[in-house]
């Protein structure tokens, strides 16, 4: 039978309450603001609560502002992508495809928190203890340590971390409360189910039951939580999609199969910024930081090859190099291809079409593939400049006679608009030797360089002029 609701005097000035209704508060001396309210009780224990005891509305001006409680991951990359760190009491979500690397990255996070500030509680819903101890002892010690272990016993990872196989969320709770650990990890979360809810594993509803008693576990015990999830094709259902919303944090974890480097980056934060991206290169010895990603994404930048154009974009605090390059051949069949390797698609459609209309550059016999070196996808529309150049190079085999960058993004009408923190992305050109900056007319005007060429076009016809001159 279900309770009925109970009846309180609260004060709405100072919100303490009252035995009865009175004319002045007891407790502020406030007169006449004993409101009656009704409040429905609910059982402490009810999963569906986000804290468990029972909470009062207070005014949002009197709520502290002060910066929430961070802790060092101890990969700065990751620390970065996160806005400085992991916020106590988060629920952290990273997701990527199987293989990716998101369980390296994942027990390389778990040994350096343990270290510092104690136990770390990993649970695992698909391998063993020995499966995650076996690439824990090669991702968590330098060689060096790993040659001063010399027998089986001697162990580099942390005596703090704590391996947990186990799918069911109410034990992992259990569990939780019992070790009070600094950092709760699942790896991964289509494994989890809880005996509240009649379903198998992984479908929708056991994945929204487990993570709603996460969020519940993180904020009451102020213990972050990172949940691991994996994606399909199309990412739905199984995948990420289901509950990004519900947690603080989303990080999605990106790469190509056949090439090392990984993009770690931000769709969601509460805490921080969704500009960032982290890099790293996966190896025998688990996740390698990547400090000059720009760097690493260009090889031989001296020499100037045809259909070859470096760009840059902005993303959060640093700005990144890559190499665009172009292909243009004489189309052999009735129909000519365009092929897009980390570029829209449609974008190169849209930015073949103002070459033709407005450059007077005749494309539709050819064939054209457009690939970003190094595995990189940039979202940034200020990629299009050095695509379009990167195409008229390839098509009339010339390249410009200096080290060039072009940025700035293509209208339909051909013009070229301006790109946001161009003057950063100049400074990190003359940092890695460049001679030339090609950018839209406005940019160049509000930015000043004693040791690159700033070259300010307003459309596309004159950008190319200005690719080929001295």
């Amino acid at each position: 039978m279900a309770k009925k609701a109970k009846t309180v005097f609260i004060c709405s000035d100072c919100g303490n309450e009252h035995p009865a209704w009175q004319g002045q508060c007891n407790f502020c001396g406030a007169w006449n603001t004993i409101v009656e309210q009704k409040v429905q009780p609910t059982p402490v224990s009810d999963s569906r609560r986000r804290v468990s005891q029972a909470a009062q509305p207070v005014r949002l001006d009197s709520v502290g502002t002060d910066s929430y409680s961070r802790i060092d991951s101890g990969i700065g990359e990751l620390n970065r992508v996160l806005g400085g760190g992991i916020v106590l009491g988060s629920l952290i979500l990273i997701s990527g495809e199987p293989g990716i690397g998101k369980s390296t990255l994942i027990i390389e996070t778990a040994d350096n928190i343990a270290r510092r500030y104690g136990k770390v509680l990993y649970c695992s819903g698909e391998e063993s203890e020995q499966q995650v101890k076996l690439r824990a002892d090669r991702v968590c010690a330098s060689a060096g340590v790993r040659k001063a272990c010399a027998t089986a016993s001697d162990s580099p990872v942390s005596e703090n971390l704590y391996i947990y196989p186990e799918t069911c969320i109410d034990n992992i709770i259990s569990a939780c409360e019992q070790t009070k650990p600094s950092l709760l990890i699942i790896d991964s979360i289509q494994t989890m189910y809880t005996a509240e809810v009649d379903s198998v594993a992984g479908s929708v509803t056991q994945i929204r039951a487990c993570s709603n008693l996460l969020m519940k576990l993180a904020k009451t015990n102020n213990i972050p939580v990172f949940i691991v999830a994996h994606i399909n094709k199309s990412g739905d259902l199984a995948g990420p999609k289901t509950i990004e919303h519900m947690v603080d944090c989303v990080l999605n974890f990106t790469g190509e199969r056949d090439k090392d480097l990984r993009i770690l980056r931000s769709f969601k934060n509460r805490f921080g910024t969704t500009d960032e991206i982290g890099a790293f290169r996966m190896s025998s010895e688990g996740m390698v930081e990547v400090s000059d990603l720009s760097g690493s994404l260009i090889e031989n930048s001296d020499v100037l090859e045809q259909g070859s154009v470096i760009s840059a974009v902005y993303e959060g605090s640093r700005p990144v190099f890559f190499e665009i390059q172009a292909l243009v051949a004489k189309a052999n069949v009735g129909f000519s291809r365009r092929t897009a390797l980390g570029i829209d698609h449609n974008r190169l459609n849209m930015l073949l079409a103002v070459l033709e209309k407005q450059a007077g550059i005749p494309l539709l016999d050819y064939d054209v593939y457009v690939n970003v070196v190094g595995g990189l996808k940039p979202d940034s529309p200020a990629t299009d400049l050095a695509v379009a150049l990167a195409i008229f190079s390839s098509l009339r085999e010339r390249t410009s006679p200096r080290r060039t960058v072009a940025v700035g993004e293509v209208g339909l009408t051909g013009r070229l608009r301006s790109v946001p923190n161009a003057d950063k992305i100049i400074v990190e050109a003359e940092r890695l030797g460049y001679e030339k900056v090609i950018l839209p007319t406005k940019n160049a005007e509000a930015s000043k360089s004693n040791k690159v060429r700033l070259c300010g076009a307003d459309n596309v016809r004159d950008a190319i002029k200005l690719y080929l001159a001295d």
